[in-house]
């Protein structure tokens, strides 16, 4: 049998991608990675003004079709609305990339209910119902990616950060979870997991200069991670070239985790 051409592996022309969080970060970052390998993307936001701007430079930038929704992911009928409206205006769903996030940041015994609910909410509760709502079509069709966003926490600790660990670790074992229960149906669960990216969330990090470098003198690279390098992780998981890869965690984080 004739060896497939590598390069073509990770085209995804016909392809229909919705991505979570899209409206900026890496959430962008993976959108226009996945655009520019071909496929059509949907991004959503809470916000509405800057996910149309997002998806309007995904456009511009690629040439795919690029449609924005404005949903909270983190509630049932949000997410169905936004499914149907995707669905009717771009086609089925091919490949799912959850990475709406939000974090918190306080001790234990400072931290309020409501900031533990809204943290699990956001990164936790909103991939388990954009799978639940979105796999399913693709194991009728035989063919899915789902791709959720972890993080370095999802598998080590550091102080004030226990709801956005906790519900990384729990996004870690949820992917597990899904890759078993759809891997002979031809849909792949993955998680990619990154280190210190310079992103909005982490602007109160950037912008302490103490707190900035005791991060960097814990990253093998000695610098934190540039937005484009997460495109490329995205995009393995996202195509053909990762089919035989489930359940997995593809750590993004200039070595952090190595140590």
């Amino acid at each position: 049998m004739p060896e497939k051409d590598v390069l073509a592996l990770f085209k995804l022309d016909g392809r229909r991608a919705l991505v979570t969080g899209g409206s900026k970060g890496l959430g962008e970052v993976i959108a226009t990675a996945l655009a520019q390998a071909g496929a059509d993307v949907a991004l959503a936001s809470r916000n509405k003004t800057e996910v149309q701007a997002a998806a309007a430079r995904i456009e511009q930038g690629t040439g795919r079709r690029a449609l924005s929704v404005a949903a909270d992911v983190t509630k049932a009928a949000e997410v169905e609305r936004m499914a149907e409206e995707v669905e009717r205006l771009l086609g089925p769903i091919d490949i799912l990339v959850n990475n709406a996030g939000i974090n918190i940041r306080g001790e234990v015994a400072q931290l309020k209910e409501e900031d533990w609910d809204a943290v699990l909410a956001v990164n936790l509760k909103a991939p388990f119902l954009a799978a639940k709502r979105f796999a399913p079509g693709m194991c009728e069709r035989g063919w899915g990616r789902v791709i959720n966003l972890g993080s370095i926490l999802s598998v080590i600790a550091i102080p004030g950060r226990a709801p956005y660990a906790s519900a990384k670790a729990g996004v870690l074992n949820l992917t597990r979870v899904m890759a078993l229960e759809w891997a002979a149906r031809g849909v792949t669960a993955n998680a990619i997991c990154p280190g210190p990216f310079a992103t909005e969330m982490n602007k109160p990090l950037l912008n302490d200069p103490e707190k900035y470098k005791a991060f960097v003198a814990k990253i093998p690279m000695g610098r934190w991670g540039e937005l484009h390098e997460i495109a490329g992780a995205a995009l393995f998981l996202a195509s053909e070239a990762s089919s035989y890869v489930t359940g997995s965690a593809l750590f993004v984080d200039g070595g952090w985790t190595a140590q």
